[in-house]
């Protein structure tokens, strides 16, 4: 195999490759990021609205990933229009959320119980671009490093690369005697380099490793947040990345994935005992301090996304606009919330529970202990 980073590389190999995947070292590696998976979809189990992890990890999912990219947005704009308008938003924002938007796309196409294909791929992209595109059917695609030299060009022709994608489409799902983490890696490097599409390659391929977990039954939801790996050692990435193409170096890539895997489960599942725990003390707390006002799912309203609105507490069947207004103000009055204006309306931040989400740490700061009213 002879590779010219100028030319069309339409001599990728098929898939599986044509070395041992599983090495000591990988298979070592394998069963330990296996036990975190496991570990994260145990402890994702345990809260009780699922909404609360839907709404909130897939948002850092969708920045980092966007970032790998230098699509660059900040938390608070993300948030203040995960439920609103996003066509309000600036053109980074609106991009990110389209992310979230094309994961959460996905999830529920395996959630109704159609496979990851090709066309899911297209479809995914789709979203995250917000144009009717498809696979690629035009020349000149080629990829640069930050000196402008060009460093990879990938096949082309639509033919080519729909035949590609088709090897692509039977390994995750016929090769089943390999491991399905193994699997992810190999396929997470193959699409990228068939790069099907004209944009959007990078976080459409990352957002199938979720789904394609999800396929495999070792998550149930779209909660690893492996961008944030990625984006941390970003150079790691691409840099392996081409070495399989230059060099068919297998073994660092897939190690790499499977660290990427075996680092972000802990992370999100630590993540996901602290939002429970403060979401515990949040209602221990409103309870007795506020008990005219306590509805159990008033509290978890809170916690699907860290700023709500008056009008989200009246869809939610909690009261009239006067009623969730008054409930919303004791709140603040409580120090639950904390109330911003923005134009004519006004938004309600539960900022513990926003705090916690932004935060690399998982600690937050208790409510106080009150007695209760007689």
């Amino acid at each position: 195999m002879s590779f010219d980073p100028n030319r069309p590389f339409n001599d990728l190999p098929g898939l599986p490759p044509r070395v041992d995947l599983e090495t000591r070292s990988v298979l070592k590696t394998c069963v330990s990021a296996r036990a975190k998976l496991a570990a994260l979809k145990e402890a994702a189990a345990l809260i009780p609205n699922q909404d609360v992890l839907i709404n909130s990890i897939p948002l850092r999912e969708a920045k980092d990933s966007s970032a790998i990219e230098n699509i660059v947005t900040t938390n608070d704009k993300l948030f203040r229009f995960a439920n609103a308008d996003a066509n309000q938003a600036d053109t980074a924002t609106k991009e990110t959320l389209r992310y979230r938007t094309a994961l959460l796309c996905g999830y529920e196409s395996l959630k109704s119980g159609r496979p990851l294909t090709t066309n899911t791929a297209v479809e995914v992209c789709r979203a995250i671009k917000d144009v009717d595109l498809d696979i690629r059917r035009t020349s000149g695609t080629n990829l640069k490093n930050q000196s402008g030299r060009v460093i990879y060009t990938p096949p082309e022709g639509e033919d080519v690369l729909r035949d590609k994608m088709a090897n692509w489409e039977r390994f995750i799902h016929d090769e089943s005697d390999l491991d399905p983490l193994i699997r992810m890696a190999v396929a997470h490097y193959q699409f990228e380099a068939i790069h099907p599409f004209p944009d959007g390659n990078g976080r459409t391929g990352r957002i199938l490793n979720i789904l394609f977990l999800i396929e495999m039954e070792l998550l149930d939801l779209p909660i690893l947040y492996l961008s944030r790996f990625i984006n941390d050692q970003r150079g790691e990435y691409y840099r392996l990345l081409l070495e399989v193409t230059t060099q068919q170096a297998w073994e660092p890539w897939v190690l790499y994935m499977l660290n990427a895997v075996d680092e972000m489960a802990t992370w999100t599942r630590s993540k996901i005992w602290a939002i429970k725990h403060l979401m515990a003390d949040t209602v221990r707390y409103v309870q007795v301090a506020l008990p005219k006002v306590y509805k159990r799912e008033l509290v978890e309203l809170l916690f699907v996304q860290p700023y709500v609105r008056i009008g989200d507490l009246v869809d939610a069947g909690l009261g009239t606009r006067k009623t969730a207004a008054g409930h919303l103000n004791q709140l603040i009055a409580a120090g639950v919330l904390r109330a911003e204006k923005e134009g004519r309306d006004k938004l309600f931040i539960n900022v513990r529970f926003f705090d916690l989400l932004m935060s690399d740490s998982n600690d937050f700061a208790p409510f106080p202990e009150v007695a209760a009213e007689r």
